[in-house]
């Protein structure tokens, strides 16, 4: 192509672990055409408006390792592929998104290269991506360029279309513990976990969850009941349904009083210290709008708290203060909101801003009206005018709970029934017993936000995703079933076929995704020619199927060229043979080295207590044994090979022919357990002996017995 441009002739979305990294990404393939010939250097004053677009690109260390390293390979000279991988990365960064990997590398034809960047959410990327590439143009061309309405453009994506802050630390810190997540739909639900070892989160909600809790807990007079009944500190209260009830309830519990929805959220509609009819009626109407009840509830005195119990356990706690402007004798109440509560950094309309911005919505006005003043009146110097009294949780106070009110609040949870609960309480000190200071609970929250303990205005951050994590996985449990995969250039379906074959034989349910399609407990509920083209999504199926206690997963070559792993990590690697390849020419992979890298993707994700199953005989393939972080187990036809050898002497396991004897061998010891005569000559026949081989391996590094491979082996279905 003969042109001074930057154009995509592929971009493809790696879901999984990859030739490039472990995590996704997005690849494009990117065609620079004639700047080839013209690296960053060569073009006027390039690196000055790029520079002045980005400024946060000094903080890019790139090949130099040194803080503006890629700016200084800018000044000295390098191309538009490798700077279109910065700037994605930095547009992404801008926008919210965390820094990542990157890479540009060239291909065999001149002028096109394969640009690689994090991908922590397709769309997101892929508009960078193009971004990125615009951006690069105009400053190669002298045109200006809108980096601001980019950036914004991109948040908006992430609020859109990325995990919130909630689902997103405890996905995190399931991560930090290694344990896999699949996300399930495009919002918030979650599956942590493989097969039958996973559990499911929907932001603050798990799968276990209750759903009769959950209405309880809407249902705010119930709660009280249900907590009264214990013996729990609540304030008296009644339902009420016209303003005329309302006052009449006040009268009986005693003014001042608190007039809420009973099944609102938020706050909103929510008025504290009502000491008047007019008052009391105002605020039930507006209550009334917000919910399908009123309550009326007995004025306790005190700050508003909110207490996160995870488990049996308070893991966190804000306190809330009250929103408020003072008269300068100049602005109206309206400008005085803008001007000192919706001003603070804190403020904001996105999730990631710990405290909302203050709106005179009804339930302000009625605040501000009591107190004397409409919107546009303009307080006196001095003077105090309360806007909202509650909502404002967010200054942290976790390590100033009482060990009794600590108590008494996961109680409450436990009472409704909720093994997550945002608790709300209102008290004088925090630090003292609710008791003696006539403190009560209010509310009892199913699903409660945790922003505001991830990013307290004020205070330090507590790790609450890890404690959901900790409830949800105890004890040190990864959340995995055995994933076995299996990679090479042929033999692949018949290895998956034999090795479930044995799985099947220990009376698990087990999940196979191969050629031949999608196979659940010996059934077969998908064809191969419905997998051929989305492999990646069969595997996935496997995976997501709750029943499944160990899967075993076919990779091809172009499926991790184009498609990347299924899984993060597995149980067995297996790696049957480097030749011949199919033609993966279309993804500009046409030397040894490069199948290499591509197959050696299947030996990177053994987990360190894991084993990859590697073809002795195949010399690139033994040469990833110092690939692995788990065990290596050897397999070939010939248990005479060097590498084999040197293996066993060493103390490593291998699976070989002698004598016309399968033989097991472990720390120098052989076991010689079956005849090759005694299988079926299918089994035994060129290359198909390979897969059984590794299938036997397999299976010996998953702790089968040598019976059960026996047994196997000698029922395998010649028409399997």
């Amino acid at each position: 192509m003969t042109h001074k441009s930057i154009e995509f002739r592929r971009i493809q979305y790696l879901r999984g672990p990859n030739v490039w990294t472990y995590r996704p990404v997005l690849e494009a393939l990117v065609d620079i055409g004639e700047l080839e010939d013209f690296p960053s250097n060569k073009i006027p004053g390039f690196y000055e408006r790029l520079s002045a677009w980005l400024p946060s690109l000094i903080e890019h260390r790139c090949s130099y390792e040194e803080r503006g390293g890629f700016l200084r390979r800018v000044q000295e000279g390098t191309w538009p592929g490798h700077i279109l991988e910065h700037v994605t990365l930095e547009l992404q960064n801008l926008a919210g998104m965390p820094g990542g990997f990157g890479k540009a590398r060239e291909v065999s034809e001149r002028g096109v290269y394969k640009v690689v960047v994090r991908a922590w959410n397709e769309q997101v990327t892929r508009t960078a991506l193009q971004y990125g590439r615009d951006l690069v143009m105009a400053a190669i061309e002298n045109r200006p360029f809108d980096v601001a309405a980019c950036v914004e453009h991109l948040k908006d994506l992430v609020d859109t279309h990325c995990l919130g802050p909630s689902t997103g630390c405890i996905v995190d810190a399931a991560d930090d513990r290694d344990i896999p997540a699949i996300r399930l739909t495009d919002g918030n639900l979650v599956q942590l976990g493989y097969g039958c070892r996973q559990r499911r989160i929907w932001t603050a909600e798990t799968d276990r969850t209750s759903a009769i809790a959950e209405s309880i807990s809407r249902d705010k007079d119930l709660t009280k009941t249900l907590l009264q009944s214990c013996g729990l500190p609540v304030p008296e209260g009644q339902l009420v349904d016209n303003p005329e009830a309302a006052w009449e309830a006040a009268e009986d519990i005693g003014l001042p009083v608190v007039v809420k929805p009973d099944d609102g959220n938020h706050g909103r509609g929510v008025f504290l210290n009502l000491n008047t009819r007019a008052e009391v009626e105002a605020a039930y109407r507006v209550a009334n709008e917000e919910g399908s009840n009123v309550i009326v509830e007995r004025y306790i005195p005190g700050i508003e708290h909110r207490l996160l119990v995870v488990g049996d356990q308070v893991v966190a706690a804000t306190r809330g203060e009250i929103a408020q402007v003072v008269g300068d004798g100049q602005h109206s109440v309206r400008e005085l909101i803008d001007l000192q509560i919706n001003a603070d950094p804190r403020r904001g309309s996105s999730e990631e801003h710990p405290l909302n911005f203050i709106g005179l919505d009804s339930a302000a006005r009625l605040e501000i009206q009591r107190q004397g003043y409409t919107p546009e009146d303009v307080p006196a110097a001095g003077k105090v005018v309360v806007v909202q009294r509650i909502g404002n949780l967010a200054i942290d106070c976790t390590d100033e709970v009482h060990p009794d009110t600590a108590r008494t609040v996961a109680l409450a949870a436990r009472i409704v029934g909720l093994d997550i609960a945002g608790v709300d309480l209102v008290v004088q000190d925090i630090s003292k017993p609710l008791e003696p200071q006539a403190g009560a609970i209010v509310e009892v929250n199913a699903g409660p936000g945790l922003l505001m303990h991830l990013k307290p205005a004020e205070g330090k951050p507590r790790p609450v995703g890890k404690a959901i994590v900790e409830l949800l996985f105890p004890n040190g449990d990864s959340g995995r079933v055995p994933v076995v995969g299996i990679t090479g250039a042929r033999g692949k379906t018949a290895t998956a076929r034999l090795l479930t074959h044995f799985l099947d034989l220990t009376g698990q349910y087990i999940g196979m995704a191969c050629s031949d399609g999608i196979f659940l407990n010996r059934r077969q509920v998908e064809t191969g020619a419905q997998t051929a083209k989305v492999q990646w999504e069969a595997a996935r199926r496997v995976l997501m199927n709750r029943q499944v206690q160990a899967a075993v997963i076919e990779n091809g070559a172009d499926a991790i060229l184009r498609d990347g792993l299924a899984y993060d990590r597995c149980q067995v690697g297996i790696v049957l043979n480097s030749a011949p390849m199919a033609d993966l020419s279309h993804h500009y992979v046409e030397t040894p080295e490069q199948i290499y890298n591509v197959l050696r993707t299947q030996v990177d994700v053994v987990l360190e207590g894991g084993a990859a199953v590697l073809n002795a005989a195949d010399a690139q393939v033994a040469d990833m044994a110092r690939l692995a972080d788990g065990e290596v187990i050897y397999f070939a036809r010939d248990g005479e090979l060097p590498v084999l050898r040197e293996h066993c002497v060493q103390g490593g396991r291998a699976v070989f022919i002698r004598a016309g004897q399968l033989v097991l061998a472990q720390e120098g010891h052989e076991t010689p357990f079956l005849e090759m005569a005694s299988l079926q000559p299918h089994l035994v026949a060129g290359p198909m002996a390979d897969s059984l081989l590794a299938a036997v391996a397999a299976a010996w590094a998953l702790g089968l017995g040598t019976d059960v491979i026996r047994a196997g082996l000698e029922t395998f279905p010649a028409a399997a």
